[in-house]
């Protein structure tokens, strides 16, 4: 079995805005995209073009319709979608690490990301099984375990400019929903967003500590009701003057 590292020196990991993602799945074809071309064995699908496709992703967006508690002040909220990113949380006490007969699954102590060493795994499943946010996945032309890399041979990647050195489905996602950083330093952007929006942990209950964060969605602003066609409404004279009095006149004659 492998051994957690009792502490890391980084804890570099992500923070989802559940406010800002559109659901757009820019995060999920650039992750894919990515760890096809790069770390480890490609991400294969079987059937793409069947009826009854499947394939390895390391990235999912669920999406789900909540209806807010009702208050005094709106009894009747408007149900609201919520678009939910899940991947690899890099737990600090990551039940999929230790679970792992061969050791093909470790936990960093330079950065705290959980990663496969594809080579040791042999495909038996314990680590998905051991996971509590169904963040692995068996690939099925591999039999190996694919999980996020946190795009580890990425944002160490000296050939690449300094602002691409950064997980792909950070760098892609148009909302500004995904931000990657360290939460080991207070003063980092990932930490200092934690603390004021309130970020939670993923199912704390399972005392896997993780280390990504969610931001909450923000409650949606009310207008009162209002009808744009009541100015255009309202008389704009108690009297008739000029051609509409004597047009009045007029008919009353008849």
């Amino acid at each position: 079995m492998t051994r957690l590292p009792e502490t890391t020196q980084r804890k570099l990991g992500l923070v989802i805005d559940l406010d800002t993602c559109v659901g757009c799945h820019a995060c999920v074809i650039s992750c894919k995209g990515w760890n096809t071309e790069n770390y480890g064995a490609p991400l294969s699908d079987q059937r793409p073009y069947g009826a009854d496709p499947s394939g390895t992703f390391l990235n999912r967006v669920h999406s789900y319709e909540l209806q807010p508690l009702a208050t005094s002040a709106a009894p009747h909220p408007a149900a609201q979608l919520v678009h939910f990113p899940k991947s690899c949380l890099h737990c600090e006490d990551a039940p999929c690490v230790t679970v792992c007969p061969t050791g093909a699954s470790y936990k960093r102590a330079e950065d705290g990301i959980v990663l496969v060493n594809e080579t040791d795994c042999i495909g038996c499943g314990l680590c998905a099984w051991a996971c509590p946010y169904g963040a692995r996945e068996m690939d099925a032309a591999e039999g190996v375990m694919k999980k996020c890399t946190l795009c580890v041979d990425r944002i160490y990647n000296e050939n690449l400019p300094e602002i691409d050195r950064e997980p792909a489905c950070v760098r892609t996602c148009p909302a500004g929903a995904r931000h990657f950083g360290d939460f080991a330093d207070p003063g980092s952007h990932v930490s200092r967003l934690t603390v004021e929006r309130g970020g939670f942990d993923l199912m704390p209950e399972q005392g896997t500590k993780p280390v990504n964060k969610y931001l909450p969605p923000r409650p949606r602003d009310t207008l009162e009701q209002t009808d744009i066609l009541a100015p255009f409404l309202e008389p704009v004279a108690e009297e008739p003057r000029g051609f509409a009095a004597w047009l009045d006149r007029a008919l009353e004659a008849l």
